[in-house]
């Protein structure tokens, strides 16, 4: 896909984006309406954005400033989808309406669940010439509905192709970790984002991977959640031996202590994807860049 956008490094970005189902569903849908809901726009991405300079074996650094949820959102019990869909096989539809500046969303009458905007989807393009769908999540990114990738988080992508061609949208108001009824709070969104592009350090990193200020996450794809957090491990050992000195051993030791393992979704065949995060106050680098 053609870029609409060609930028330098280190260009501020703000971008609008849709709701999961691009427009097929509104504030005043009713579960009737689900029937009618074609899978094809899923997801409506805004981008792609090409960087100047940006070629196979460098990363793009992605660092979420802003994101901001517009007025609305959906969630969906959809038939057929879903980690438990051979359980819940009725459709329902919720939607909500959701105050500029608000800090939680009614659930019903007596629960709010809190607004933690992020984008479900952001990837850079695949090497590959063939149109791929956005629902399962890849080396490139993608689909990973990571609830972790929020405003004050730096996301790092290999880069696949020339310009790297970044993407993003699904945003998401709120969603829990696994995603396990195949939606989150689907929502239009405004993220302002800055993007840069870090030479030669791809050849490091075989999926994204990101930071806050707290912690370091990694990220896993893979069929089953055995395979994906399994790899997540490797990716965070791979980390402490590269970025930090570690021994093999000591890293695997110190992950065993101290990581914690995220499972991002389980919901986007063919894939799951699993995160890990460790904190930087343990490791004495608070602050530190990897990449720096």
């Amino acid at each position: 896909i053609e870029p609409v956008l060609t930028v330098r490094p280190g260009a501020v970005i703000e971008a609008y984006t849709e709701e999961a189902s691009d427009r097929q569903l509104g504030p005043e849908s009713t579960v009737d309406d689900l029937a009618n809901v074609s899978f094809d726009p899923i997801h409506p991405l805004t981008g792609p954005v090409a960087v100047e300079g940006a070629e196979p074996g460098d990363l793009l650094k992605v660092t979420l400033h802003e994101i901001e949820v517009l007025d609305w959102g959906w969630s969906a019990i959809i038939a057929g989808f879903g980690f438990l869909a051979d359980q819940f096989t009725e459709p329902r539809l919720w939607t909500f309406e959701i105050e500029p500046g608000a800090t939680t969303i009614a659930f019903n009458d007596r629960i709010r669940v809190p607004v933690r905007p992020f984008a479900g989807v952001m990837g850079v393009a695949p090497a590959t010439d063939s149109m791929l769908s956005t629902i399962p999540p890849r080396a490139n990114g993608g689909n990973m509905d990571n609830q972790y990738l929020t405003a004050g988080t730096t996301v790092y992508f290999p880069v696949f192709v020339d310009g790297g061609h970044f993407s993003l949208g699904d945003a998401h108001a709120a969603q829990g970790d696994g995603e396990v009824a195949g939606t989150g709070v689907e929502a239009p969104v405004r993220i302002v984002y800055s993007i840069d592009v870090i030479k030669g350090a791809g050849n490091t990193m075989a999926e994204p991977q990101y930071e806050t200020a707290d912690f370091y996450g990694v990220t896993a794809f893979a069929t089953t959640l055995d395979d994906a957090a399994r790899q997540a491990t490797r990716y965070m050992i791979d980390y402490l031996t590269d970025a930090h000195g570690l021994s093999p051993e000591e890293a695997y030791m110190l992950c065993s202590l101290a990581a914690d393992l995220k499972i991002a979704e389980v919901v986007d065949v063919p894939h799951m994807l699993v995160a890990m995060h460790i904190d930087k106050g343990v490791l004495g680098s608070l602050g530190v860049m990897r990449f720096e």
